[in-house]
């Protein structure tokens, strides 16, 4: 892929990832001037929802990126990975945003509260938590300065799937059908890993 496709490729990507957030957005204004119906008759619950299903929705598409250039041998598709997971913990840090500022008012202290008392409160925050040394170095700069251990590092994406995953399963009280779609994709993708990472490696045999 030339330089010049790789930035139009960027861009529809970027546009694509924002698109969700402003939607939402729109609706949002349109609840509070209009006083519209498009958040359903919860807008809190939906605004919440949307934001954490959509954390959701990038960290896997995250997961999935070197599977699929495994499987397709498409190179360029790693240029798209870090992307995709920034946009998982922007998405992740909204929904936290919105919890604190829209379900508990402002009143931030009760959500180490609901951290104690609430399971699924409890695998979301470390969920989130984990996901913010992935974001902070994502940088060119820290992957050179920590190296091999920088690989390490970003192998905690897949105890984040895990913990978001749980998140998304306690939450939900009857239709188990949404999260139980993103636990399988989650398992499919961490399978994938255990299975390459024991594959037996070939080498070239020498020749005589």
């Amino acid at each position: 892929m030339t330089p010049r496709k790789l930035q139009v490729a960027k861009t529809v990507v970027h546009l694509a990832a924002l698109a969700p957030l402003a939607l939402l957005l729109w609706q949002m204004w349109a609840v509070a001037k209009t006083g519209s119906n498009a958040l359903g008759a919860d807008p809190v619950a939906e605004v919440e929802h949307r934001l954490g299903l959509w954390a959701l929705r990038f960290l896997v598409l995250a997961l999935a990126v070197t599977p699929l250039r495994q499987l397709t041998g498409w190179a360029v598709l790693v240029r798209f990975r870090r992307m995709l997971g920034l946009y998982a913990f922007a998405y992740a840090t909204l929904h936290l945003a919105a919890y604190v500022g829209l379900d508990l008012r402002g009143y931030w202290t009760q959500l180490f509260e609901d951290i104690a008392k609430r399971p699924y409160i409890t695998v979301g925050f470390l969920a989130w938590l984990l996901l913010v040394p992935l974001a902070v170095t994502s940088t060119t700069g820290w992957i050179r300065r920590l190296g091999r251990n920088w690989a390490r590092l970003h192998t905690l994406v897949y105890a984040i799937g895990v913990l978001a995953v749980l998140h998304f399963w306690w939450l939900v009280k009857s239709d188990i059908r949404e999260p139980a779609l993103y636990a399988g994709l989650v398992a499919l993708l961490l399978g994938w890993r255990i299975w390459k990472r024991w594959q037996p490696r070939t080498f070239p045999s020498a020749r005589a």
